[in-house]
């Protein structure tokens, strides 16, 4: 791991009525629209579903760190975030997020420790710990067959 503190860059180019383009040294670009709940027309990444997103990415990206380091095998993760954007106090804001995570782990895995280890996962991810609002985690472990 490279030394604290970590710089990341993102940028954005608009056009009256058009999609905004989301660009970063290196990234492929991405179209972003207001979502249909602020007008927009749908069908396109907004700035809440990428923080959704970034949310769950962050989650499993933490939860194979925290595996690796604890030597814990597991067979596949899925990971879906649900925020809530509510009025609060100064405007609308994230006031909750939800992430259910169904974790796929081999015959005879210990599903105690399994669970701790997702339960670590959502404390050291950084994504997390930068937002305000509840945060909920929903485990289910299912061993393969």
């Amino acid at each position: 791991m490279h030394p604290f503190p970590h710089l990341y860059q993102a940028s954005t180019h608009s056009v009256p009525d058009g999609a905004t383009t989301v660009t970063s040294p290196s990234l492929p670009a991405l179209q972003s629209a207001p979502p249909p709940e602020f007008g927009g027309p749908g069908g396109q990444w907004s700035p809440e579903t990428l923080l959704c997103a970034a949310l769950a990415d962050c989650f499993v990206l933490s939860f194979r760190a925290v595996a690796t380091a604890s030597r814990f095998d597991w067979n596949g993760i899925d990971c879906t975030v649900q925020g809530t954007l509510a009025k609060a106090e100064g405007g609308a804001r994230f006031t909750r997020f939800v992430t259910n995570v169904r974790l796929q782990v081999p015959p005879g895995a210990d599903a105690v420790r399994a669970k701790a280890l997702l339960e670590k996962a959502e404390k050291v991810c950084l994504i997390s710990a930068s937002v305000n609002g509840s945060r909920e985690l929903v485990t289910e472990i299912a061993e393969a067959s």
